[in-house]
């Protein structure tokens, strides 16, 4: 049997229950933007930022140590968490030459969509409009997206509503979306900024950093984060309740520009960056309050995850005595597991055991099959969402023996296969490793070296060529082969 067929027949057999629209959750799916393994109190008791919320959505719902973003930069996670594939199949990485994904594609929305459920995005995109205006205007750096008609991106691939940004809240041009149409269009531009040479003398890429560009003039850094949380809390207070809600919420936080608002400042022992944590945490605290008030809470699945890890290096871990990985090694951009192994907390009442912790293997991709099979979804076509494995079953009993998870491909030349992890490529690691260092092959076994500190390469050749060759097979088993 090929990897795709076994994928597919894994994702949506539905075993011993089957759901509809009329009995299926409510779903909250909050993603947070670069943070840390170690940064929430539930994953790491030495963190010195506190997290009231998050330690309780954890407490009530069920905490994963195992669960790895579909990259370790923005673009590459969207993309599996919405398309249900491993990054290496996005056949655009460009969101200046359109959408990343392709008009017609399904996607975790479209499929909940489909089953009645009412969609609704707030939030950080990321995955490409179409480049349908004009070219060469400085004022969208770069882009040629038409801000009057945003077409291609959450409205045009499965959400009903959407209200946003198009990208990171350092990359310009900053204006909010409303449906298909900019608030207000960029009109002025905006200077760089950042925090070096400050009381916190941050580098060049952390901070309050965002670069120079064009800016709507209702836009401001430091509300978009509160403003978010308001038109998400909005989305819970207007449901009717006729159908169940999906709501993705993206945060823009903690990426940079680090930008707490004054009631979070200098509240954290991690400097700014740990004070906008502390904010991202009473975000997801007013969205439980917004469940809680409109009678969601029980009947309600809440995931919260982040798209990679922190930008946070060893000499901040030094200063503040704050490690924002945990115990992993590498950070954002690096493709060691501080860069891919993030936070993942679901919260269901009706259906999760509270404090319950699942060891399980699960990836971005996998939400899309497990999300299809809450909603009622027993059947799809064998090129949909190929790389997504479901874990309703772990969500159900965490003490479930299941098989191991089918390889996860971390990008084209990194693969996890049960314990073992091959990074087989050379030179550079990426954010936060030494710089002239020309790392070779890498084998870890992470059921006893989680921080990738013994390279089993040399000893075990024949180990390597294995997984090697895995890595080939998952990648030439794509749609229709």
């Amino acid at each position: 049997m090929k990897l795709t067929e076994l994928f597919v027949l894994t994702c949506f057999a539905l075993g011993a229950f089957s759901l509809t629209a009329a009995d299926s959750p409510s779903i909250v799916l909050i993603l947070s933007d670069d943070l840390g393994y170690g940064d929430i109190h539930a994953y790491n008791p030495d963190s010195k930022i506190p997290t009231p919320n998050l330690d309780q959505l954890a407490a009530e719902g069920m905490r994963f140590t195992d669960a790895h973003s579909g990259g370790s930069t923005c673009k590459p996670s969207r993309y599996a968490l919405h398309s249900g594939e491993f990054a290496v199949r996005m056949e655009n990485m460009s969101d200046k030459k359109g959408p990343l994904l392709p008009e017609g594609q399904a996607t975790v929305a479209s499929v909940l969509r489909d089953n009645g459920y009412r969609t609704a995005m707030v939030g950080k995109w990321h995955l490409g409009f179409d480049q349908n205006g004009e070219e060469n205007n400085e004022l969208l750096n770069g882009f040629s997206f038409d801000p009057e008609n945003m077409s291609g991106g959450p409205r045009d691939r499965g959400f009903e509503t959407y209200f946003g940004m198009h990208a990171s809240l350092d990359i310009p041009p900053f204006f909010y979306i409303d449906d298909r149409t900019a608030t207000e269009v960029p009109s002025t531009v905006v200077e760089a900024n950042d925090s070096i040479d400050t009381d916190e003398n941050w580098n060049h890429i952390q901070g309050a950093f965002w670069r120079r560009g064009g800016i709507g003039s209702d836009f401001k850094h430091l509300e978009v984060t509160p403003r978010f949380c308001e038109e998400a809390c909005q989305v819970i207070e207007k449901h009717n309740g006729d159908k169940p809600l999906f709501l993705y919420l993206a945060l823009p936080s903690p990426h940079t520009p680090w930008v707490p608002t004054e009631e979070f400042l200098g509240k954290s022992g991690a400097g700014m960056y740990g004070d906008f944590v502390m904010q991202v945490d009473s975000v997801v605290g007013q969205v439980m309050a917004s469940l809680e008030e409109a009678g969601m809470t029980e009947d309600t699945l809440i995931l919260f995850t982040s798209d990679n890890g922190p930008v946070w290096y060893e000499k901040d871990t030094e200063r503040f005595g704050h490690a924002a990985t945990g115990p992993l090694r590498g950070v954002k951009a690096s493709v060691w597991e501080g860069g891919h192994r993030v936070p993942f907390i679901v919260r269901w009442p009706a259906a999760v055991k509270a404090g319950s912790t699942s060891e399980h293997t699960v990836a971005f991709a996998d939400v899309f099959a497990t999300l299809a099979e809450l909603a009622g979804q027993d059947e799809m076509a064998e090129d949909v969402a190929q790389d997504s494995v479901g874990f309703v079953e772990v969500l159900r009993d965490p003490d479930s023996e299941l098989e191991n998870r089918p390889p996860i491909l971390h990008d084209e030349a990194v693969i996890r296969e049960g314990d073992w992890k091959l990074i087989d490529k050379r030179g550079g690691r990426g954010f936060g490793a030494p710089k002239g260092v020309k790392y070779g092959i890498e084998l870890f076994d992470l059921s006893n070296d989680l921080s990738e500190e013994n390279n089993l390469a040399d000893q075990m050749p024949e180990k390597v060529d294995s997984m090697r060759g895995l890595i080939q097979k998952v990648l030439n088993e794509g749609p229709g082969n």
